[in-house]
């Protein structure tokens, strides 16, 4: 009989992503590329003089070739451009007094940057950008290359030996790696940035409620992976995107062990949810450039059951509480290493059993800025954990505590992740947080 219902219950589980209306407004395509296009206006206006001359760097120069992008320039393409074009060279060059922002290429890129390669004078791309640099006569030439982020090493290895045969010798020993104005550039959230990162955050929050709700689940039909898949089929049909393939896994009173591992690279491919199941999601999009990361769960409850039991409440409430403790930790100028080590400290003294593992979140999903521990180094990141908490930074405090619940016989993990912001003085949640575990089927007012 299973097999019979299987598809068809399969089926209607997936209707809502097709009949449902968007659960919060999400822009057209037109749309998008006008308010990502006006943001990236503010970034290079407002923002990138000051990082430049917070770092002492007076020339910036980005080089891709198409389908190699660097990342830093993947974020400063105008909206109708989906990649660079043959190679993109962008050179950014503070006088002083203004900013100057070209492209050495035979066009204009978007309106932002101007062309300022004539082909016919010089033909060689690399000799024209040359002479835009001598006639500039910078101090320091920042390039992207980086130890500690990926994110800043975007400069392949052959067009960085082009460009320094063509940069004559006194000019090549101003080169200087631009690490932290990319880092900074790719950090630090505007303040127009902050006023839709909300309604991003929201929608992320609307579509897991969705997902883990009676809508989508039948207990003791539903699969995890049909879960997964409801997940990136809803995101598809909002048009929308993601930066990770969701994960959803089952804690449940069995004689097996739950190892939090599976959640990264050990995860069962597909488990029937079942009635006293605690499930968990991992789950992000990305919309307007930037990227949402969370973790919440849900209690599928037992015939007979009208909430989710006491003792998984109190375990959640130790998940909450670390994450209090943790924000209770970011204070502008500590490093990643800092607050990770006084955050593990404060969760020993109360009793927590926790685990740290947070990175800032943006233009990327996991992010450049400060590390705050890895699932795998709860003793501190070298490089990344050594870099400072700066204002105007957003993050995914990601975390899990790990809790004895004697009626399991077991220990569990309340594995949580919001997404945050940091204003140089506070921190708060973006949209919020999960407090409280949802229940599969919801509760409904009516029916007592």
């Amino acid at each position: 009989m299973r097999h019979l219902l299987y598809p068809i219950l399969l089926l209607l589980a997936a209707l809502p992503a097709f009949a449902q209306p968007a659960p919060t407004a999400i822009l057209s395509e037109r749309d998008r590329a006008r308010v990502i296009d006006d943001m990236l206006d503010d970034r290079f206006t407002n923002l990138l003089p000051q990082l430049m001359r917070k770092n002492g760097l007076d020339m910036w120069v980005i080089i891709s070739r198409e389908y190699n992008e660097d990342p830093v320039l993947k974020t400063m393409l105008p909206s109708t451009w989906l990649s660079a074009r043959r190679r993109t060279i962008i050179v950014f060059y503070d006088n002083g007094t203004e900013l100057e922002k070209l492209a050495i290429a035979r066009y204009d890129v978007g309106k932002l940057l101007k062309g300022a390669w004539d082909i016919d004078v010089r033909p060689n791309q690399w000799e024209a950008l040359a002479k835009i640099i001598t006639d500039r006569k910078p101090r320091k030439i920042g390039l992207n290359y980086s130890t500690n982020y990926a994110h800043a090493d975007g400069l392949s290895a052959t067009e960085q030996k082009e460009f320094v045969e063509k940069l004559p010798a006194d000019y090549q020993k101003r080169i200087v790696s631009a690490e932290k104005v990319a880092v900074g550039w790719l950090e630090t959230r505007t303040e127009k940035e902050m006023t839709l990162y909300p309604m991003i955050c929201r929608l992320s929050h609307e579509i897991i409620q969705e997902g883990f709700s009676e809508a989508v689940i039948q207990p003791g039909v539903t699969t995890t992976d049909d879960v997964v898949w409801w997940f990136r089929q809803r995101i598809t049909n909002l048009g929308l995107d993601t930066w990770f393939h969701p994960t959803v896994d089952v804690q449940r009173a069995d004689a097996n062990d739950f190892e939090h591992l599976r959640t990264f690279s050990k995860r069962p491919e597909q488990q029937v949810i079942m009635p006293g199941d605690l499930i968990h999601v991992d789950f992000g999009i990305t919309y307007l450039r930037l990227n949402t990361d969370q973790q919440q769960h849900a209690y599928i409850l037992r015939p007979g059951e009208t909430d989710v039991p006491e003792a998984i409440k109190a375990a959640f409430k130790q998940g909450n509480r670390l994450q209090e403790i943790l924000t209770e930790q970011f204070v502008a100028g500590k490093t990643g290493n800092q607050i990770l080590r006084a955050a593990l400290q404060q969760a020993e003294v109360e009793g927590i059993k926790g685990t740290i593992y947070t990175h800032p979140i943006g233009v990327h999903g996991h992010a450049a800025g400060p590390t705050i521990g890895l699932w795998d180094q709860q003793k501190g990141v070298a490089g990344s954990g050594d870099y400072p908490l700066l204002a105007n930074t957003a993050y995914s405090i990601e975390l899990n505590a790990a809790v004895d619940l004697p009626d399991w016989k077991k220990t569990i993990r309340i594995m949580l992740e919001e997404d945050g912001f940091f204003d140089g003085k506070t921190f708060r949640y973006i949209d919020g947080r999960q407090t409280e575990i949802y229940t599969i089927p919801r509760r409904l007012g009516y029916v007592r």
